[in-house]
Formats: C-alpha cells, structure tokens, sequence
C-alpha cells in the first residue's frame, strides 16, 4: 500500500500523538508499504527525511514552540499541506489517507480526498474533539466547529485511541467511530529489570499544564517526606515556574529532578530508572505515556481518568485517584513506597497488562482498515 499519512506533530514536534503516530508509521514501512508523512517544520530539523519506505516531508508553518500549536500555526499547517499535498498526488498518488487529529489534519484530508476521490480515514486523539481539553481548544472550536461535521462524515473510517474519546466524539458527530488504541515498540524496552531502585524512583512525564496537573505531584509528594523517594518530572510547559517555586517552598529541591523536554528515547531510558509512574492528570484520552510505563514494568498511581481506567487495574497494578483527592494519591503511594511485594507484583501485572497495546497488534488494526477502506 502506498499510505499518505498527515498529522501536524511529528516528533520532536508534539506530544504523546504524535509519538504514536511515529510508531506505527515505522512499522507500516517495515512491513513494506510506502509510508509518506506530511507534518510540521520546526527550527533545525530537516525539511525531508528518508527513512527506509517512510519519508517524513516537513512544512513550513507559524509553529513557534516544538510542543504546543497555535490555531494559527494549525491554518498554516492546512495551507501548506494543500499545497504539498496536491503534488504528491501527481507524482506518487497515495491508496489511502490517515489524518491523525480531525483538527487540524482531517481539514487538509478533506480537501485532499475531495480532489483526489482518495479515501481518507480519521484516528482522533481527543483534543480534536469539542470539550476534549476545554483549557486548550475550546476557544478555537467556537470557530472551526461549524466546518467540522463534514469532515468526519466523509471519511471512510473514523477511530478513536480511547473508549472516552469516542464518546465524546458521538455527542458533536453522529458517525461509525471504532477504537484503536496506541501502541508501545516492546523492543524498545527490552525485558524490564526486577530490582527496586534505592531510593524508591518516582516519575512523572508530560506537558506542565493544567490538564496534566503537575503541581499536585509537588503537593502530594509534600507529605510523603517521611519515606525515601525521589521524583523525576519529564517535560516542560507554562506552568514549570509553578511547579519550581512549589518545590522550592516546600524545601524539596533535593528530592525532585526537573528534566526539561526529553527524546522519547530517553523517556524510555527514565522509565527503566524508576518505580512508580505518578500522574495525576485532569484529562487523558490514551497516553503513550502509562502505555511505556506499563512496558517497563511500573507500578502505576494515576487519576480515575479515560486514559487510565484502561491501563490500571486498581489494586492490581497500581492504583486509581480522584484528581483532586490529595489524601488518596498519598494513600496509594504510602502503599507502594513502604511494600515492596507489592511493588513488584504491581510492575509484573503492569507487564502483562502491556501485551494489549504492542505495537505490532495496533499496526494489524490500521492495516487491516487501510486494506478495507482500499477494497471498497
């Protein structure tokens, strides 16, 4: 198959979606399809990129910063890609095309289909959806709404990565959405080691905003100081300063590790240093995230979110929260910080629990659709 793939963050550009994107994208090309990817330029990265079958074809855009995009830099994205796009429709036409995001790339495979008669499928990652991040989209949805229908009825196949954000997508688009989740490369992880780490390692990894709640990981772990533990936090974001002066009042600078934006690579080298994943969030639609914690074997303590209810078993391997309930996420640590036996049994079901999501068993779903949707 000759697949046309679009989506506006690419690693380094993005977040978890477009991290799984990426994966599954690799293993189409190692499969033998010729895999093109239309995404996003950011300063220092190569505007072409031949990797085997899969080409990655960077455009230019408003993007001012690698992990978050403007509904400008959205447009330009759309506005760029007509015009790429239509040229790889004369010189290489594509059997199928996956957006990744209805918003902004189902716009731009809408228009691609339109003038192509190529078919074109939809997987939504949920801040694509009205209401899915109200703090991050709901004042851009108030404009592109009213064009937004159409672009999911008129796709061949529409998927979710998350029972919640299907959803949530049938209250605003009354259409057939399937679910397939994201996935994680197991051989990227390799066989996760059984030690604990001395002192006990904990991680959290993501963007430092609101929807991830970065700074309730500061005010639970406050008053857990009585147990050996350390915390590394993956990521960046507006509310970092925050989450430093929270650290700093609380006099905890020597039990808290603040990395900065990290290759994905070297998240996976984090989660085999560390224990417990610790991620509070307000709103998750499938994170890539606790799918790699659960790969390497972690221990999970998470908020009762979407994303999360699909990956713990509570009492099993990890624990679920109320976002706001202080008192329980500390609980629930306390638990796993002084119980070894429980540690271990949390990060052996956490293993077993990740065989759902491999990356081979997702990439059989998205091929086996594309052949569908080419066959029609």
């Amino acid at each position: 198959m000759r697949i046309l793939i679009l989506n506006h963050e690419f690693p380094p550009v993005g977040g978890g979606g477009g991290g799984a994107a990426r994966d599954v994208a690799f293993v189409l090309a190692e499969r033998g399809h010729e895999v093109v990817i239309l995404t996003a330029h950011a300063q220092g990265l190569a505007r072409v990129e031949q990797i085997g079958r899969l080409k990655i074809i960077r455009l230019p855009s408003l993007r001012r910063e690698l992990h978050t995009a403007s509904l400008l830099a959205m447009l330009a994205y759309i506005a760029a890609g007509v015009y790429a796009g239509l040229r790889l429709l004369h010189t290489r036409r594509p059997d199928v095309i996956q957006a990744h995001f209805a918003v902004p790339a189902g716009a731009l495979a809408y228009i691609l289909s339109k003038a192509s008669s190529i078919p074109y499928v939809i997987t939504s990652h949920l801040g694509d959806v009205p209401g899915g991040v109200p703090e991050k989209t709901d004042r851009w949805f108030k404009w592109v709404y009213p064009f937004t229908p159409r672009i999911w009825k008129d796709a061949a196949r529409v998927v979710a990565v998350s029972e919640y954000t299907r959803e949530l997508a049938l209250e605003h688009y009354p259409v057939d959405i399937g679910v397939i989740p994201n996935g994680v490369d197991f051989n990227l992880i390799g066989d996760p080691s059984p030690a604990i780490h001395q002192p006990l390692q904990i991680v959290f990894s993501g963007r430092f905003v609101s929807q991830k709640n970065p700074v309730r990981v500061v005010e639970v772990l406050d008053g857990l100081k009585d147990l050996d533990w350390h915390c590394t936090m993956l990521g960046d974001g507006i509310l970092r300063a925050e989450v430093e002066r929270e650290i700093a009042g609380r006099g905890l600078q020597d039990r808290f590790t603040l990395t900065g934006w990290l290759e994905p690579e070297q998240v996976l080298e984090q989660f085999k240093q560390s224990d417990i994943l610790f991620m509070p969030s307000r709103i998750e639609a499938f994170p890539v995230t606790g799918v790699y914690a659960l790969a390497a074997g972690l221990a999970i303590v998470a908020s009762r979110v979407s994303g999360y209810m699909d990956m713990v078993e509570h009492g099993v391997n990890g624990f679920l929260c109320e976002a706001d309930d202080l008192h329980e996420m500390q609980k629930s640590l306390r638990v796993l910080l002084t119980s070894p036996k429980v540690r271990e049994e949390a990060g052996r079901h956490s293993r077993r629990i990740a065989r759902k999501f491999d990356i081979q068993s997702v990439t059989d779903q998205y091929e086996a659709m594309f052949m569908e949707v080419i066959q029609k």
